[in-house]
């Protein structure tokens, strides 16, 4: 490399590479010290049907999964819910009864850590009722800003002919 205006041609500037070593080592410090992992949004602990149900014998120490019906109209409209054979007026409703079924308890060996919620939803009914479905079951945001899972295992029944 030549600098224009010295007077030798075969003088070279030498790079010092240490200086630069030095602040790239400093730039991935501090991104590793800043770097806040986070839980994706929306990310549900979710079992989809397999073509066949299989027939087993159900684990006596599991609770028994908590079935939540939502029937659909002609146009694919939420007709009815419903949680074991219980009639749910909304989805606001269908939470707070999980609430009071769930309790305060959270953690290893609680309730919500054990339970089980099945969808059986109907084949023409819109994506959007099956997503507050599964927000209604999965949580909600406290006062405080933190979020509190109510039931994170969510299992879909096989579609119905």
């Amino acid at each position: 490399m030549r600098v224009r205006g010295s007077g030798s041609k075969n003088e070279k500037i030498e790079l010092q590479m240490t200086p630069m070593i030095d602040i790239v080592f400093q730039l991935l410090v501090f991104f590793i010290m800043t770097f806040k992992i986070i839980l994706p949004e929306g990310d549900f602990n979710i079992k989809m049907p397999l073509a066949a149900p299989s027939q087993g014998a159900p684990d006596p120490n599991q609770l028994p999964p908590m079935k939540i019906r939502l029937k659909a109209n002609s146009s694919g409209e939420l007709a009815s819910i419903q949680m074991n054979d219980r009639k749910m007026d909304s989805f606001s409703s269908l939470h707070n009864h999980l609430i009071s079924v769930v309790g305060d308890e959270r953690g290893p060996g609680s309730i919500a850590q054990e339970a089980e919620v099945e969808l059986d939803c109907d084949y023409n009914l819109r994506y959007e009722y099956v997503i507050a479905a599964v927000s209604a079951v999965s949580g909600y945001l406290s006062d405080d800003g933190h979020i509190v899972k109510l039931i994170e295992r969510i299992k879909f029944a096989p579609q119905r002919k």
